[in-house]
């Protein structure tokens, strides 16, 4: 099946759940204003089911009706993996055996954002969801430039460290912030160095559109729910070339770090 609909208490039912704030103060006519609004997105008929005042004249809602759209999963488009997924004694083996140096990564939140948790949790040793993070890796070569670090200072890092790969957190993303520091970075590797000699330049962050890579400059771009792993994977993939491990294989389900 390529065509479906949405599912709330049926199957095919076509109910959909949406949340939303609208710079008006709680009242009777705040939650009409919701329930118009509901119905011109197409959700008909549509029910408030949650109203809250959040600070001065701003109300949160969340609205559940009946939506007739349907989605092609045949014309979904996304990134797939097209690399093989490595356990750290491969990712290590391959990098000793084809690169005969340790592979060196600078990792930094630019900006104004200083959220560290993204960053952190793909380069620390403690990593996330029972993975390490690269610090682990002992033929990875790991500089955390922490929080808000200006796009100057990171290439220059990045030069010093001969980096072969950057890896950019941007979580704050208001007025497409993320976007903007993005494409700055990305403009300022260009200037400052020649093609052959940049780093591979990955961001990732909750709110990046992984099929913008090209747009923004970038030779990856990773999503909420990746894992240092996936990461490692990709650097070994990209930089050192694809491993002729015999385990190095798409569908690798070798365990955790």
């Amino acid at each position: 099946m390529t065509i479906i609909r949405p599912y709330g208490d049926t199957t095919g039912d076509g109910m959909v759940q949406l949340s939303f704030t609208l710079p008006i103060p709680h009242d009777k006519r705040a939650e009409g204003a919701a329930l118009q609004l509901a119905g011109k997105m197409g959700m008909d008929p549509a029910m408030l089911v949650h109203a809250k005042q959040m600070g001065d004249g701003f109300t949160f809602f969340v609205v559940y009706g009946k939506v007739n759209h349907l989605v092609d999963t045949e014309k979904v488009v996304v990134v797939e993996r097209d690399f093989p997924l490595l356990s750290a004694k491969e990712v290590n083996a391959v990098i000793k055996r084809r690169l005969r140096r340790r592979l060196n990564v600078v990792g930094a939140c630019i900006g104004t954002d200083a959220h560290t948790v993204g960053i952190d949790a793909i380069l620390n040793l403690k990593g996330i969801a029972g993975e390490k993070g690269l610090e682990y890796y002992r033929e990875l070569s790991v500089t955390n430039m922490g929080a808000q670090v200006s796009v100057p200072d990171l290439v220059e890092t990045a030069r010093e460290q001969k980096a072969d790969a950057v890896l950019v957190s941007q979580v704050v993303t208001q007025r497409d912030a993320h976007l903007q520091n993005t494409r700055a970075m990305s403009a300022a590797f260009r200037e400052a160095l020649p093609a052959g000699k940049r780093p591979l330049l990955i961001v990732g962050g909750p709110r990046f559109d992984e099929l913008m890579a090209g747009e923004l400059g970038v030779d990856r771009i990773f999503t909420r729910g990746t894992t240092p792993r996936e990461v490692a994977s990709y650097l070994v993939h990209a930089i050192v070339g694809p491993s002729d491990h015999p385990a190095a294989t798409l569908d690798s389900t070798e365990g955790h770090l």
